[in-house]
């Protein structure tokens, strides 16, 4: 059998398996099409995760309030993770369901919050 495994992260990996999973169950648990299914879930989700953009999100506690506000990398304006550590001070500005979070540059990063806690 020819090696399925690509140079994929365990997460991707396990994404793959339950996709041909699935592909098994639907055409009836048909045994014998392991690698038909198996190189069909693989092209699905690396078609998937291709076209959909990666969700990138900051955790921001102001007073006591746990926002996490998703944006997406190619209009961040240069943001790059690792900008702020843990702790760091950040100027925050909330409107409506956006958080800006303005950057040692000056500039602002926009994101929206998907998530609030407290």
């Amino acid at each position: 059998m020819a090696d399925m495994s690509g140079n994929y992260s365990p997460q991707l990996l396990e994404a793959i398996r339950r996709r041909a999973t699935e592909l098994y169950r639907r055409r009836g648990a048909v045994e014998g099409h392991d690698a038909e299914n198996w190189y069909q879930a693989e092209a699905e989700i690396i078609r998937e995760s291709v076209t959909r953009p990666a969700r990138r999100a900051v955790v921001v506690n102001v007073q006591g309030v746990v926002y996490t506000g998703e944006y997406e990398s190619n209009s961040a304006d240069g943001y790059a993770p690792g900008e702020w550590q843990a702790g760091d001070p950040v100027s925050i500005r909330l409107a409506g369901d956006k958080l800006y979070l303005r950057r040692r540059n000056g500039r602002e990063l926009q994101t929206t919050i998907v998530k609030r806690i407290g």
